[in-house]
């Protein structure tokens, strides 16, 4: 076979005049074929449609569509959307040969030629769907030399994309009249449905329609566009081109036809998107539209509710934890509400969070190993170096466990946590959950962040409590599915993420909304409510293994209102979405991690018992993590036989005594127990004949804080408050200041005094002649 090629090829060179044709005939193709390389090199082919901007849902259903940059509908029409019927249609009616020719079909155009020069009159039908692509790409006025403009781009369109690319930009430019081109803008906006959910009759309706967008117009010529579908019909019918029931159906099927508005649904969600990804044609995410109009539904109905309230707005965020998928986003309760400025986006608002980073900062204080659910904390009024927290309620509770303090969202227990931990090791963490505007004030932040003293987002908050549903794993949100899965960070332990989901999925607790018992199929759920400084900000939100929802509610305009709390205002929207997102689920709930342990602790302290402790209870422990300090709430002290004084080692005497355990109480306790007049088991007073003093239980002044300084107004006259807490047989202090005596008091007894600018020195003696200093400075703000 080869040798018989070799031979032909042989003989074909030997033959002059065989070589003579060859080159007659190669001449022009060569110069042709170096005439189209030159022309592709100094005039490229530029594809650039300039779509309209589609942002989709997960089941890919156009959530929000947007003009595009030259006002015009030209909505994407991707390759899976043109089904075998739209193809066939186009194609057929359009350019029979088109998978014949390559861009130009020559007998077409010949033909064309004759009856323009020979006969005098105009044909149609010389333009092929490639040629239309090139017309339409780059529109031109009707000229010979346009038309071999025309022809030089369809042969580069040919080059350069498949038959199934080049039929997909016809169908993205064909023109349907006003701004609407592409066939998808058609079929949205006039049959609210893409193409690939058309009916026969309607896919040949937009079929016909491109060479006469100026007279058959949907929804003002329907009886002239329902003639032309129907002879077409009758057209395909005769080529057999459709089987005839469905050429029947389609022939009987009325034309019901008009302009829709353009999808606008999750607005604030649409533009966020649209502003993050502006390049993309189609932004498609994994938002659950069913979800979605649920949320919106129930946001906007409980809003109007809250209006008589002045409350007037609301956001909702909705996590699929088992992804970190954005299933729902309403930014506001109604985004045409511009009175209430409804165009706001509330999910990416920088607010004060409130009390919602507590849970955050016990998960680290237990994987810390500084506290356990049932060890106990003070909650007293405490001055932290001038700051002085107080609870939501403006009571006090005394001694007080880890896990109540957290249910009960007490803030004086919380500082203490965090002023223990450090602010520096809470921030750090809460930049490693994305927090960005704690990224920015962080050499600002004190032991008030914990309580709302810092700015978030609701999306930030509704990641951190995804991070709690995912056992302390922290990872970016899910916008788009073309997200990639990034690693996950662990912030805290599964073990702190469990103690803690537990805490906050009790219902004893005060902030159980009024209407909690009216939520019969409320899955079971973990939550966290949230009220800022004058009531500005309402927050709640929960999680369960399926989904973590955050809700925000207030005012656009910084307006608080009376009402607005997390507890009654913030919670019930949270639990009527639950009831309606994840309506009577399975309670598929959390189990406690195998690093997690139980430890006997002391009822009364929660700490490794002593063999005073009477009543112990079962606690969760982190082994090897945890810290085992022994109960000390009793102590063993000597006392005179009718118990009416107490005696150290140097005034014990020979015989006359016994031995007794009494409360150890922190000095801050005391002073709380004798302010608030609460009852207690005091110990007695230490002899009197005891001639010895001890210099370590000097008075300490809890106000004003040693080295702090203080603004104060000139005008107003604004005091200074002296307090200091004393061992419990002390009865009066002294108060000196710039080493000046100032007044007599009882040790709880509150002392004010009105300061001089410039470094102050206060101090305070007792009766037993133990004495302390601090030292403050103070300037006047006029």
């Amino acid at each position: 076979m080869l040798s018989s090629g070799k031979s032909i090829l042989k003989t074909f060179l030997r033959n002059r005049y065989l070589r003579a044709a060859a080159r007659l005939f190669l001449a022009p193709v060569f110069g042709f074929l170096s005439l189209a390389f030159l022309l592709n090199f100094f005039f490229p082919l530029k594809v650039q449609l300039n779509y309209s901007p589609l942002v989709t849902a997960a089941d890919g259903t156009v959530l929000h569509a947007f003009l595009n940059h030259n006002q015009k509908w030209r909505m994407k029409t991707e390759l899976d959307e043109i089904t075998p019927t739209l193809q066939k249609a186009i194609v057929y009616k359009e350019d029979k040969y088109f998978y014949r020719h390559p861009g130009v079909n020559p007998v077409a155009m010949f033909r064309a030629l004759f009856n323009n020069v020979v006969r005098g009159r105009k044909t149609s039908g010389a333009s092929t769907i490639t040629m239309q692509v090139a017309r339409l790409m780059e529109p031109k006025e009707r000229t010979y030399s346009n038309k071999l403009v025309e022809i030089f781009r369809a042969m580069q369109l040919e080059y350069y994309f498949s038959k199934a690319e080049i039929l997909q930009f016809y169908l993205n430019l064909a023109p349907y009249g006003s701004n609407i081109e592409g066939v998808k803008s058609a079929a949205l906006l006039y049959f609210q449905q893409a193409p690939n959910y058309l009916s026969l009759a309607q896919t040949v309706t937009l079929a016909i329609i491109p060479n006469r967008p100026t007279s058959l117009v949907l929804g003002k010529n329907n009886d002239a566009i329902l003639k032309e579908r129907n002879r077409w019909l009758h057209y395909f019918r005769q080529e057999g081109l459709f089987p005839e029931k469905e050429i029947e159906d389609a022939l009987q099927e009325p034309l019901i036809a008009k302009r829709h508005a353009a999808p606008k649904f999750a607005p604030h969600f649409a533009y966020r998107l649209l502003r993050q990804y502006p390049q993309q044609p189609i932004v498609r995410t994994h938002l659950d539209r069913q979800k979605q109009t649920k949320t919106e539904v129930l946001t906007n109905n409980y809003v109007q509710r809250l209006h008589s309230l002045g409350i007037t707005n609301a956001s909702v965020l909705v996590i699929d934890n088992r992804t970190r998928k954005v299933v729902s986003y309403v930014g506001s309760a109604d985004f045409e509400d511009r009175e209430n400025y409804g165009q706001v986006d509330g999910i990416r608002a920088v607010r004060s969070p409130g009390s919602t980073l507590k849970p955050f900062l016990y998960a680290l204080a237990f994987d810390r190993g500084l506290i356990t659910p049932k060890m106990t904390l003070t909650d007293v009024p405490t001055d932290f170096g001038g700051y002085q927290p107080e609870n939501f309620d403006k009571k006090f509770n005394g001694n007080i466990t880890v896990e109540k303090a957290l249910a009960y969202s007490l803030n004086v227990p919380a500082v203490k946590v965090l002023e223990q931990m450090g602010v520096n090791i809470f921030v750090q963490q809460l930049k490693q959950a994305g927090f960005e505007q704690v990224k920015k004030d962080e050499r600002k932040l004190g032991l008030s962040s914990v309580l709302g003293g810092c700015g978030v987002k609701l999306e930030e908050l509704a990641n951190l409590f995804a991070t709690f549903a995912n056992e302390g794993k922290y990872a970016p949100l899910q916008w788009i599915k073309t997200d990639s899965l990034a690693k996950s960070i662990p912030l805290f332990s599964p073990s702190a993420a469990y103690l803690t989901t537990e805490i906050l999925a009790q219902l004893t607790r005060p902030d159980l909304p009024n209407t909690y018992a009216s939520s019969m199929h409320l899955p079971k759920i973990a939550w966290k409510t949230g009220t800022s400084y004058g009531r500005r900000d309402a927050w709640s939100i929960g999680y369960n293994k399926h989904y973590t929802i955050a809700v925000w509610v207030g005012n656009f305009n910084g307006v608080g209102a009376p009402a607005l709390t997390g507890t009654e205002i913030g919670t019930p929207l949270l639990f009527d979405l639950f009831n309606a997102l994840d309506y009577n689920s399975s309670n598929d709930w959390y189990t406690p991690p195998a690093a997690l342990a139980f430890r006997s602790v002391c009822t009364e302290s929660g700490l490794v018992p002593e063999e005073f402790c009477q009543n112990e209870q079962m606690d969760y422990f982190l082994p090897g993590i945890t810290q085992t300090p022994k109960c000390s709430h009793l102590r063993r002290m000597f006392v005179s036989a009718d118990e009416q004084f107490s005696y150290c080692r140097d005034c014990l005497p020979a015989n006359g005594y016994i031995k007794k355990f009494y409360p150890n109480e922190p000095r801050e306790l005391v002073a709380f127990y004798e302010r608030e007049r609460i009852p207690y088991q005091k110990l007695p007073a230490h002899n009197p004949a005891c001639s010895r003093v001890f210099a370590e239980n000097a008075p300490f002044i809890a106000s004003p804080a040693d080295g702090s300084e203080y603004l104060v107004e000139r005008e107003e006259k604004q005091q200074l408050l002296l307090s200091a807490q004393a061992d419990k047989e002390v009865k009066k202090v002294y108060w000196y200041v710039n080493d000046k005596f100032y007044k007599e008091a009882l040790v709880h007894e509150k002392v004010f005094f009105l300061p001089e600018p410039g470094q102050i020195k206060i101090s305070c003696a007792d009766d037993k002649g133990r004495s302390s200093d601090c030292f403050v400075q103070v300037k006047y703000l006029n």
